[in-house]
């Protein structure tokens, strides 16, 4: 089992920044990516961004590439989403997960999701 604790959502206004936190443990050397999901009201779920705990290599969607970072500590067992230049269509709830597969792949473990308001 691997247990997945997100922090750092809030209000802010657009053009603004936020840095998302993960906390991970438990069984996290079953894990060999996490990313980051996001899901508005009436959307679906989308991944954000990911990265392997081992080489680092990272993910981004097309629409988050120059506004977000994803990073790791491997040592803290803890993953972040750098956001900035916030936009209002980035409102969501966003969701820390862990997967065994690559990026794309089935995601086996969630966190409870933290709430991020953009503000025109």
């Amino acid at each position: 089992q691997v247990q997945l604790v997100e922090s750092g959502g809030g209000l802010v206004q657009a053009g603004g920044s936020l840095r998302l936190s993960c906390a991970a443990s438990g069984r996290t050397f079953s894990s060999n990516v996490m990313g980051w999901f996001r899901q508005a009201p009436g959307k679906e779920r989308e991944l954000v961004a990911g990265i392997r705990w081992s080489a680092g290599n990272t993910y981004y969607a097309n629409f988050v590439k120059g506004r977000f970072t994803i990073s790791k500590d491997n040592a803290k067992n803890m993953v972040y989403l750098q956001m900035n230049s916030l936009k209002p269509e980035d409102t969501a709830v966003y969701y820390c997960a862990a997967s065994p597969y690559g990026f794309g792949g089935k995601y086996d473990y969630w966190g409870q999701g933290t709430q991020v308001i953009v503000s025109s």
